[in-house]
């Protein structure tokens, strides 16, 4: 399942902002995609039925990085029934722009009139609070520093580039062949509607806090 997206006029920061057709220099015609989410799987003994969720794209709320992890669910659920529906514990890894990791984690509500009811019990850690002293290096001043040291530890091998490009590749190819245009989405937004739907009708959601 893929959707791409292109953005129109909106506003961003409480700023009105031109659609991507209209930005200077732009062309008018132009097809490209600024905005797509995927659902995709690894076909292995290890990932096999885990389905992975990826979005990115321009013009979006935020400018932000995150890894999120929804743990399975219970096969027997034990708490209030009108519960059953409640979202998984999740462990977020924020890369950027503030690095830092939660770990949200269900809780049984204190107190004797709450039954066996649950609610949201978040743990923070936050670099620069953490560690406010230590100055966290610029991502790419860490991988020029690791050129010069000769170390290949943040680099990916050059037949793994060309494998993620061939991968990359079919999905392009396949849009230029059905010449389905990119969806619209307003300018500020999370994305066309169709991205929603994509995640939903799995009963998962795209997470948009921290």
């Amino acid at each position: 399942d893929v959707v791409r997206g292109q953005y129109i006029a909106g506003t961003s920061d409480g700023q009105a902002v031109p659609g991507y057709l209209e930005e200077e220099g732009a062309n008018t015609q132009s097809q490209t995609e600024t905005f797509v989410a995927m659902k995709t799987e690894v076909s292995n003994w290890r990932w096999a039925g885990v389905p992975f969720y990826l979005r990115t794209g321009k013009r979006m709320p935020e400018k932000l990085s995150q890894i999120v992890i929804h743990f399975r669910q219970q096969p027997h659920y034990i708490f209030d029934p009108d519960q059953r529906g409640i979202a998984s514990n999740k462990l977020i890894i924020r890369l950027q722009p503030e690095e830092g990791i939660a770990l949200q984690v269900l809780t049984k509500d204190s107190g004797l009139d709450k039954g066996m009811r649950l609610r949201p019990g978040p743990l923070h850690l936050d670099f620069n609070s953490a560690f406010p002293k230590s100055r966290i290096p610029d991502a790419y001043e860490r991988l020029l520093l690791e050129v010069m040291k000769g170390q290949q530890y943040l680099f990916v091998r050059r037949d793994e580039v060309e494998h993620a490009w061939r991968w990359c590749d079919q999905l392009i190819s396949g849009w230029k062949a059905r010449e389905t245009p990119p969806r619209r989405y307003p300018a500020g937004s999370w994305g066309p509607v169709a991205s929603i739907a994509m995640i939903t009708q799995d009963g998962r959601s795209w997470y948009e806090d921290y």
